[in-house]
Order: C-alpha cells, then structure tokens, then sequence
C-alpha cells in the first residue's frame, strides 16, 4: 500500500469520529439526565442535632437484704422438740437467772458492808464512848451487830449463869459469835453458783445427747442419711450444750469474783471486832 492510501484512511476515519461527536446534543444530555439521577440511589437525610441529656448523678446501688430464717436454730428446736428438750431449756434457763441473781444481790452487800466500814472508822472510833458510837453506826449493818453483841456481853454478865466464865472470854466468845453470822450470811448463795457451775454443763450435755438420738431415731425411719437430714438436727440437739457452757462460766467465776471480795471484807470486820474487843475490857483501842 502505497503512502497517499494510508493518509486517505486515517483521514476518513478523523472525519468519521467528527461526525459523531457533533451529532451528540444537549437535548440528549437533558434526556439522560432523569434516568441517571433515577438510578442514583437517594441520599440519606442529614441527623438533626438533638441536645445532649443532663449528666446525672451518680446513682446509688439499691441493696435489698432478704431475712432468711434459720431452720436449724433454737427457735426450730424448741418448736420441734419433746418435753424433755423443752424442760432440760427451761431448767438451763432458771439456772442462769438464779446465778446472775445471786452475783448482783450479794455485789451490792458486799459493797454496803465495804462502805459502812469506812463510816465505822470515820464515827465509830472518834465517839467519847462505845455506847455514843453504837449510836452512830447505821442500823441494820453489821458492824452495828457486832458492837450491838459486845455490849450486851459486857453488861450483862455479873448476875448470871455466864458469870463462871471470866468477862475476857464472855466477850470474846460473844464477838466472835457475831463475826461468824456475819461471815455465814456472805455466803449464802454462793452455793447456788457453784452449784450451777458445776452442773450446768451436764443438763445442757444431757439435752444434747437426747436431742442426738431423737435426731437418729429420725432419720432411720425416714431412711435418708443425707447431709440436710443429718446436720440440722444434730446441729439443733448440740446448741443445748453452748447453752449449758453459758450458764456456767459466769457462775463459776461469779463464784470465784465473791469469794475473794468476801475475804476483803471479812478482813475489815475482824479488825473490826478485834479492836472493839479491846476496847470493852481495857476501855482503849
């Protein structure tokens, strides 16, 4: 092909291409318009601004506490139990009010008794005579009594049947008679204490032991030996022995705390009467 041929078909084709571009309007591109914004997809609206929540408070956790009754406990055993776990409670029971009865009655005349000794060496011996002083001393009290005693001792013994026995010896057999009544009402009750001290645990023993074998006698005739079937009630029948512990510990040292304060004040009373002595047969201190 010669030369002149190619610049012919290169130039028809550039006239052909021409052509066509001109042919293309713009009332074609107003036609196409629609279609392609109808195949656009449609733009999602824009998001109004809503205002933002007020920052709240910090809010407290809500805490519900659910009360749980015990199914083991004493309330379940003294509404399940027998006679003899109710009376071995109600016996523990009494035991433990007649103790703290006993410790408070007998602090308070220990006290009193503490107390009128002091009034005893502040009146007593600062009278001009016995008599003067006895009338000084608080009624009912005991060192009352004891000068009450030596009094009468030494006044009433010439005349009598007591007169064999030489005035010394009358008096002090009649003081020391006075402290030994003395001495015998500071322990009155004590015997209580140690009473309960000592037996106390074995009642609450006892309603353990019989609880426990109520407990057994339950669980063969129901035939399940499961944990839930064999805790609670020996669980129940073991509370009767903390019980019984309870009542005889305060007793026992209940009993221990008096006795060494009835020592301190048996001291003072024999001084007491020691000195009293003296002064109804030498007529000084």
């Amino acid at each position: 092909m010669s030369l002149i041929q190619v610049l012919r078909t290169s130039l028809g084709a550039a006239l052909l291409a021409s052509s066509a571009l001109l042919s293309f309007s713009p009332a074609a591109l107003a036609q196409s318009a629609p279609s392609a914004e109808a195949s656009a997809p449609a733009a999602a609206p824009a998001p109004t601004a809503e205002p933002a929540p007020a920052a709240a408070g910090p809010m407290s956790p809500t805490i519900t506490e659910e009360a749980v009754e015990n199914p083991y406990g004493l309330k379940a055993m003294w509404h399940e139990g027998d006679v003899v776990n109710k009376t071995t409670l109600v016996i523990l029971v009494i035991m433990s009010m007649g103790s703290w009865y006993v410790i408070f009655v007998k602090l308070f005349e220990q006290r009193a008794m503490l107390k009128s000794a002091r009034e005893s060496a502040d009146s007593f011996w600062k009278a001009s005579s016995v008599k003067a002083g006895f009338t000084s001393l608080q009624e009912g009290s005991a060192f009352r009594f004891i000068a009450e005693q030596g009094i009468k001792a030494s006044e009433h013994h010439e005349g009598t049947m007591v007169e064999t026995i030489d005035k010394h010896t009358w008096i002090s057999m009649s003081v020391d008679r006075a402290v030994g009544n003395i001495q015998s009402r500071l322990q009155d009750g004590l015997a209580v204490l140690a009473t309960v001290g000592s037996t106390a645990p074995f009642v609450g023993l006892f309603g353990t032991v019989w609880g426990i074998y109520n407990a057994l006698v339950k669980i063969g005739i129901s035939g399940q030996a499961s944990i839930d079937k064999v805790a609670g009630p020996v669980g129940e029948a073991l509370i009767m022995t903390a019980i019984g512990l309870a009542v005889a510990v305060p007793a026992v040292m209940g009993y221990n705390w008096l006795i060494r304060r009835n020592k301190a004040v048996m001291d003072q009373t024999k001084a007491f009467a020691g000195d009293l002595h003296n002064v109804l047969l030498a007529g000084k201190r």
